[in-house]
């Protein structure tokens, strides 16, 4: 009976040794899992029900003077769906519980987004493939609000949508070639898009948000841990109505005269401002694509430079008038072909007899040889200074991206026939923003206004940062100015093509010219850039208007441009209610 109560003992002792080392084991584990190794664990544990996504910043948008949204931006949706959970679900319809095989809601994802059912399936088998348990894949970016409605409607439970801002151009193709374009990963490609980037551009936050064991967004799980800062506005200059006419009318004109392209610029007179900048071809911003060459998928009237021809001959005029070596009836004798002393050879476009031409009589008659004679009055450096002065060879104030600052070589690098050749337009080059700035320049009494494209970035809050510098530079007296604009007046009544820009009701101020283009190979091809520039009213000048059009094999001669001009000028004139002239214009002696 003894041995049969010792061996008990030993037993219960065993039993009770047993238990408390399993209960020590228990002890060591759950230490291990709730101290030791606790935070690790509930990391592990959040990472595999925590997703952390990108959050979308919206660009800000680009406006017209006016308010008009020239680029804005719309909500766009990346649809994604998790290759593990895609599976059959149970959807209800009409009231009725209704499984929905693979097969089905890969065809109706691939119905709503355009692609082949093939495709979304393929998508699934290759990523499990790769990682059997992934757990993202990508099937569209940037889908509509219609497409993601649609969807949404189908309650796949493997589905997911992420909003991802997308860029839009209301007006098309209407100041397509300034506003630029970006990316379809919204990465500003030309145009303001890039030269106001740092306004437009937005930050992208995140937030993060727990999922079920099916992959399953839970609700209400979502925490921002970094909000979004969206873009803020940049304001132009640029009116989106008269933007629209003048491409119109530009792009109508150079398909009759055959033109390669060309460009129209309306500025202010008294502030600067680009009310308008046409392109001939333009692009449209919502599909770059169908604009082949890359060319047109900007603005030649800031980036692409060339001889400016006879239209700076009003640079030329204005110079000798304010270092007061000639007056508008100052006389010269001018011959088809001048030989001057330093040997260069300089001659007319036409064959002509000696005329006795005042200094408003070469202007009228677009004199090269007579242009040279008063242009000789000055020394090469004071020509230089005057053509700097007036914004030549260096980029306007406006920052378009890419803007050629011209061609114009140092007075003391000139070659005996560049020193003659830039009285009149030849030896160097400008842009079509440059010359619209010189007569700017002239029409404002000798005031160069800085060229503005953008009157400031406006913050959310209404705040408008970055405004341009307004204050002028006198490059020539007023009496010079005003003393040019008076035989640009004349050129405009007595030349000949009087009769092609005439503007009832309105004193104008106008030069055309016509300058050989360059072959590409260091020479001039057989086609001419043919232009007009001007002002209007030339009474109280209020806007210019200069207009050019390249290779206009049909017309080619400043005949093409004219028309152009004329019409721009007059819906400037009546849209902006410029007040009619009431003067009569001078009338200055061209002949002796």
């Amino acid at each position: 009976m003894a041995r049969t109560n010792m061996s008990s003992k030993r037993r219960i002792a065993a039993t009770v040794v047993v238990l408390v080392a399993i209960i020590g084991v228990f002890v060591v584990r759950l230490v291990d899992i709730q101290v030791v190794r606790a935070d690790t664990l509930s990391a592990d544990s959040l990472g595999n029900r925590s997703v952390e996504r990108t959050v979308y910043g919206s660009r800000g948008e680009i406006l017209d003077a006016n308010g008009v949204v020239l680029a804005g931006t719309v909500m766009r949706y990346d649809v994604a769906l998790s290759p593990k959970n895609a599976s059959p679900f149970t959807r209800t319809v009409d009231g009725v519980e209704t499984s929905i095989p693979l097969a089905q809601s890969v065809a109706e994802i691939a119905a709503v987004v355009g692609l082949p059912t093939e495709k979304v399936q393929a998508l699934i088998s290759e990523s499990l493939a790769d990682n059997p348990k992934s757990d993202y894949a990508l099937v569209a970016r940037q889908v509509g609000v219609d497409a993601f409605r649609a969807l949404s409607a189908l309650d796949i439970p493997w589905l997911t949508f992420q909003q991802n801002p997308g860029r839009v151009y209301p007006n098309g193709a209407v100041a397509g070639n300034l506003v630029g374009f970006v990316s379809s990963a919204g990465e500003a490609q030309a145009g303001l898009e890039v030269g106001q980037d740092s306004c437009l551009a937005s930050s992208n936050g995140s937030e993060t948000y727990e999922r079920g064991a099916d992959g399953v967004r839970l609700p209400e799980s979502t925490v921002t841990t970094e909000p979004p800062v969206d873009g803020s506005d940049v304001i132009t200059t640029i009116d989106s109505d008269l933007q629209f006419f003048v491409q119109q009318v530009l792009a109508e004109q150079a398909q009759k005269t055959g033109a390669a392209w060309g460009n129209v610029v309306v500025q202010e007179v008294k502030t600067g401002k680009l009310v308008a900048v046409a392109d001939y071809p333009s692009v449209d911003p919502n599909d770059v694509s169908a604009t082949t060459n890359p060319d047109d998928r900007g603005s030649r009237a800031f980036t692409a430079s060339y001889e400016p021809g006879s239209t700076f001959k009003a640079l030329t005029a204005a110079s000798v008038l304010d270092a007061g070596v000639a007056t508008p009836e100052s006389e010269v004798v001018a011959p088809f072909r001048y030989l001057p002393a330093n040997g260069a050879n300089i001659n007319d476009s036409s064959a002509h007899g000696d005329l006795r031409l005042t200094l408003t009589g070469v202007l009228i008659e677009s004199s090269n040889t007579g242009t040279s004679q008063f242009g000789e009055r000055l020394t090469d450096q004071q020509r230089y200074d005057y053509m700097t002065k007036f914004g030549v060879g260096t980029e306007t104030e406006s920052g378009f991206p890419g803007e050629d600052p011209g061609i114009l070589h140092p007075a003391d690098k000139w070659d005996n026939q560049t020193e003659y050749a830039t009285m009149f337009g030849q030896g160097l080059t400008t842009t079509a923003l440059q010359v619209s700035s010189i007569y700017q320049t002239i029409a404002n009494g000798g005031v160069r206004m800085p060229v503005q494209l953008v009157s400031g970035c406006r913050a959310a809050n209404g705040t408008l940062t970055d405004v341009p510098a307004a204050e002028g530079t006198q490059v020539v007296s007023a009496e010079a100015a005003r003393d040019t604009a008076d035989i640009l007046e004349m050129v405009y009544q007595k030349a000949w093509l009087a009769d092609t820009w005439e503007i009832p009701g309105y004193r104008a101020a106008a030069k055309t010219g016509t300058a050989q283009m360059p072959d590409g190979n260091g020479g001039y091809s057989k086609g001419y850039l043919v232009s007009v520039s001007g002002f209007a009213p030339a009474d109280d000048p209020q806007y210019v208007v200069s207009v050019s059009l390249a290779d206009p094999v049909n017309m080619n001669s400043s005949a093409a441009s004219a028309p152009v001009f004329q019409e721009v000028m007059s819906q400037v004139l009546k849209k902006y209610r410029a007040v009619p002239s009431g003067a009569a214009a001078p009338d200055l002696p061209d002949t002796w």
